[in-house]
């Protein structure tokens, strides 16, 4: 698998799929949520209503991960998981590991050979960057998944530091 880190916005890249760090009621919200529902346009929306309305009528669970049409944005597909609100008394390091690998499961099952990450739960959901981006990296390198190419999108420079510096961690064990 090859695998990417370009810093920017994650709603101009050009992958299959790109994958929201959306909240369980996936429709809409702010970060990286809010700026794809933005791009992707109102039809996303409406797809995302029809889904509560019919197979997700409680909201998506936290490290689930289900697919809708990309609309308006370069991607033809666009993923949504919902990520773990960090806490220091319980480890949810399972359940934010299975964001990507619930993500990239999905990617399987649409056919995506490439998709896009942001950090998932590292901007509101208070996860510490540098665990947030080793548990992304370790689980996308860990994953059996014909995806081919995984770019990581951070948005600052700081969690490009930290995707570079897992990456690399990573691949040195």
């Amino acid at each position: 698998m090859n695998i990417e880190i370009r810093k920017g916005d994650i709603t101009k890249v050009r992958t299959d799929a790109i994958v929201n760090a959306a909240n369980s009621k996936l429709l809409g919200g702010g970060g990286v949520d809010g700026a794809i529902h933005r791009a992707a346009g109102k039809q996303l929306l409406a797809e995302c209503r029809r889904l509560r309305d019919t197979t997700l009528k409680d909201g998506l669970p936290a490290g689930q991960a289900v697919a809708t049409d990309g609309y308006d944005l370069p991607a033809r597909w666009v993923i949504h998981t919902v990520g773990p609100v960090y806490a220091k008394t319980k480890d949810k390091s399972d359940i934010l590991a299975s964001c990507y690998r619930e993500s990239l499961r999905v990617a399987d099952e649409i056919g995506a050979k490439s998709v896009a990450f942001p950090a998932i739960s590292a901007g509101i959901y208070g996860w510490p960057m540098d665990s947030a981006t080793q548990i992304a990296v370790d689980t996308v390198l860990a994953a059996g998944t014909q995806v081919q190419t995984v770019v990581f999108v951070p948005f600052s420079a700081d969690a490009e530091a930290a995707f570079h510096e897992a990456l690399r961690a990573s691949r040195d064990a």
